[in-house]
């Protein structure tokens, strides 16, 4: 069984910065692309930024220059490092990994339950 289990949101005044991270724990074979979606209140939820396993990344044009997206391949782990947040910002982040657990032959996506983040004015 696979799991992604993302942690450091949290509430911050406007121009604060947090880091989110995620892992990706169980029987894993292999992990292609990661990423980080968000989600507000009464919006769709929309890609922030995501980083291929050979650390290409894309960023959303609303985050480029603030949110900076990283990988640990080694403990299947993606970070997002989150500076100058505005109170846009708020939503709830969810991580992502398209992965292949073992014994399967083919890549499926995984979601993780998300983590609240809150930019006060």
């Amino acid at each position: 069984q696979v799991q992604l289990v993302e942690s450091g949101g949290g509430l911050v005044q406007a121009g604060g910065s947090l880091r989110l991270s995620c892992a990706a724990s169980g029987s894993i074979s292999s992990i292609n692309a990661m990423g980080w979606y968000r989600q507000a209140p009464g919006k769709q939820r929309e890609l922030v930024a995501s980083i291929t396993g050979g650390g290409r990344t894309y960023y959303a044009d609303s985050v480029k220059g603030r949110f900076t997206i990283s990988r640990d391949n080694a403990e299947n782990t993606v970070y997002l490092q989150m500076n100058s947040l505005k109170p846009e910002d708020t939503a709830v982040y969810y991580c992502n990994a398209d992965l292949m657990y073992s014994g399967s032959y083919y890549y499926s996506d995984y979601w993780g339950r998300g983590t609240q983040v809150t930019v006060l004015s």
